[in-house]
């Protein structure tokens, strides 16, 4: 790795949190956080905070203090934060705080985001619908700028933007699995133990990322990159925690699930040929080959019997279903987006602000 990638690196992991705050909302959240909870309401000014974080920001989906609170929020429930007490996950304050900033960010996304009209609630209308989302015509393709063009830095910071959702891949849907019944929730479960390597810790999809990430050179430990990468990046995961920890958005994770694996099987192929391309072997693509055959296989079961299903089961979430779907591709594709306007422009897609 070049020196420069080296200089990308988060701050001493023996803090409390392995990146800095980005405003007065996350700086307020951390200091809390590095303390030790009591019986007492602990944050009467967090909710003010919260308050005047949304009230300021131009958008909440791009702004730095927001993202990075709700990424700090939502790693309560994951276990993100080691030295952070587990009793803090279900404070009466944080809940709040988390549930007001998932109601401006939910907000925004249904006035943003476009959403086909709905077909009929059937499986394969369903899937037919996911087909056409999936498939329309986009604009320049991240992937085929990483199968033909990118530098070894340019993977590197790939790989490190990738790391805030894969390391942790696939426990964000997998909130849903309690949330759905029946045949819905088999189906979840059957595309989930493919992502869990069918019980091998070596053949987990977030194990193979990591050895990814050593083979390149890189550190695997989850949130060592955080405080490198954008808010458009912590975003793209954030959507995913707020879908699946909330029981009324189960239509929007499912749709989301389905959109992810509708669209990945041949952007993967293109990553793993620029790794190949620079000389990396199955060390460093095996996870995205990976992904090429499995995504194929879960394309059909996300399309046809999870989400189509949920659609047959439960009408009424029909519309959430392919809100899902279009926010995960508009999202994911903001992201994506970032990466691919730095390169073209000769920045970093990291942040300077470190």
């Amino acid at each position: 790795m070049t020196a420069t990638m080296h200089a990308h690196k988060a701050q001493d992991s023996n803090a409390v949190f392995p990146m800095p705050a980005r405003g007065p909302l996350s700086a307020e959240l951390m200091t809390l956080l590095s303390s030790a909870p009591d019986d007492a309401d602990p944050a009467p000014g967090l909710a003010l905070a919260v308050e005047s974080a949304i009230a300021a920001a131009e958008s909440t989906t791009r702004d730095e203090d927001i993202q990075l609170s709700m990424f700090v929020l939502y790693g309560l429930h994951y276990g993100s934060f080691a030295s952070v007490s587990a009793e803090w996950e279900w404070q009466p304050s944080l809940v709040a705080a988390r549930t007001a900033l998932e109601r401006a960010f939910e907000a925004e996304l249904r006035a943003t985001i476009d959403v086909p009209e709905p077909p009929q609630p059937t499986r394969a209308a369903v899937a037919q619908a996911l087909s056409a989302l999936t498939t329309a015509e986009g604009g320049p393709s991240l992937s085929r700028y990483v199968a033909k063009q990118a530098t070894e830095e340019q993977l590197g910071e790939f790989l490190m933007q990738r790391s805030v959702y894969t390391l942790r891949e696939a426990d964000p849907h997998s909130w849903a699995i309690p949330r759905l019944t029946g045949r819905v929730k088999a189906a979840l479960v059957e595309i989930q133990t493919d992502e869990y390597g069918s019980g091998r810790f070596a053949r987990m999809h977030s194990e193979i990322f990591a050895t990814t990430m050593r083979s390149f050179g890189l550190e695997s430990r989850y949130g060592h990159y955080v405080a490198d990468v954008p808010a458009i990046t912590l975003a793209s995961l954030n959507v995913m925690s707020m879908f699946g920890l909330n029981r009324r958005l189960r239509g929007a994770i499912v749709g989301h699930l389905a959109a992810f694996e509708m669209t990945s099987s041949i952007p993967n192929g293109m990553y793993a040929r620029g790794f190949s391309r620079l000389g990396y072997g199955t060390e460093v693509t095996a996870y995205f080959d990976e992904h090429v055959a499995a995504d194929a296989v879960h394309e059909q079961i996300a399309a046809h019997d999870l989400a189509g299903a949920l659609a047959e089961d439960e009408p009424e979430l029909l519309g959430d279903i392919l809100f899902g779907a279009a926010a995960c591709l508009v999202v994911d594709g903001w992201a994506g987006s970032h990466m691919l306007d730095a390169w073209t422009a000769g920045r970093s897609s990291l942040r300077e602000e470190r």
